[in-house]
């Protein structure tokens, strides 16, 4: 096991900026597995997980090889924020980047030459951006079998299928021949232990999916949404200015049911936002003021089956997910 940091760049000072990266070198051979977090610097559920997988595993018990990346976006992580400061680059469009570029595409290139590349599967933790917050679940270009193949093994219930945007670190992976998945989990600027710990159970299960971990059990949930980014998902979007205030209390809601509402300052004018069809709420505003256009929430539909034994969860208590709370 190595501690190390990357040298990734350089500040107006000249001092390095150096990514922290963890190397487990595992007593046995098996594939070599990376996971990253904070590609967007404010994204800090990931930055927890990768923290205990570095302390949590042996060499004597891994088969293979796990790369940690703990903070890949350095100068956004130091600010809070999510893109580098320096022109408000986004360092997850910028792979797999250009050695003599800007400052996002060279970062990117020194990312994903020395660690990326060498690596045959990985896993990219993310948040939702300021102000909103997301439902745990998984992206992932579902039409590639290998791709399914980890997904499925993370054990998240709902997994959006569709590719990645061009030059995010899932795109540029995958392409090149390295399945790779995105895992959105909760909000920026926070640790939500419950959702942590959920990442670390998907970890233990694509490890044991992989035979890096053999002998241990894989995870699969006791039901799954995989929804078609192109036709099963919508964000629900503000019509008229105001204050917004959601207006369900478990993320399952049905065709017609209220969402939320948006009022006037003088609540003169108030206006319902509803469900035009049954689904999941995997999406949420968190800061309650809207302007017309501004999304509300993204919701993914769900069939009678898959509402029913939500339903079922969320009466029983085993559904607890709350992540706009």
């Amino acid at each position: 096991m190595r501690h190390l940091r990357h040298e990734v760049g350089e500040t107006y000072l000249g001092d390095p900026v150096e990514v922290p990266v963890t190397v487990i070198n595992g007593e046995h051979d098996g594939p070599t597995v990376f996971l990253t977090a904070a590609i967007h610097g404010d994204e800090l559920n990931g930055v927890k997980v990768l923290q205990e997988v570095a302390d949590g595993y042996d060499p004597a018990g891994i088969h293979g090889t796990l790369v940690c990346i703990h903070v890949c976006n350095v100068p956004g992580y130091l600010a809070q924020q999510r893109y580098l400061p320096i022109y408000d680059q986004d360092l997850n469009r910028s792979f797999p980047g250009k050695p003599r570029s800007n400052t996002a595409e060279r970062m990117a290139n020194a990312i994903y030459e020395t660690f990326i590349r060498q690596c045959d599967l990985g896993l990219d933790f993310h948040t939702s951006t300021r102000g909103r917050t997301t439902m745990y679940h998984v992206r992932a270009d579902m039409g590639n079998p290998e791709v399914a193949r980890l997904a499925r093994s993370f054990g998240s219930n709902v997994i959006l299928s569709g590719e990645a945007d061009a030059g995010s670190l899932r795109s540029v992976a995958t392409t090149a021949g390295t399945p790779t998945i995105t895992v959105e989990m909760g909000r920026a600027h926070r640790f939500q232990p419950e959702l942590i710990e959920r990442g670390l159970e998907g970890v233990e299960s694509v490890l044991a999916e992989y035979d890096v971990r053999p002998g241990e059990p894989v995870a699969y949930p006791g039901w799954r949404r995989i929804v078609d980014a192109a036709t099963d998902k919508t964000w629900l979007r503000a019509d008229s200015g105001g204050l917004v205030e959601m207006a369900y209390d478990a993320p399952l809601v049905y065709e017609g049911d209220a969402v939320c509402t948006i009022s006037d300052h003088f609540k003169t004018r108030e206006r319902t936002v509803r469900a035009p069809f049954t689904g999941l709420v995997v999406g949420a505003l968190q800061n309650p003021v809207a302007a017309p256009g501004h999304p509300l929430c993204h919701l993914v539909s769900v069939d009678e089956d898959t509402a029913a034994e939500v339903q079922r969860e969320i009466d029983s208590g085993e559904f607890s997910e709350r992540p706009w709370v």
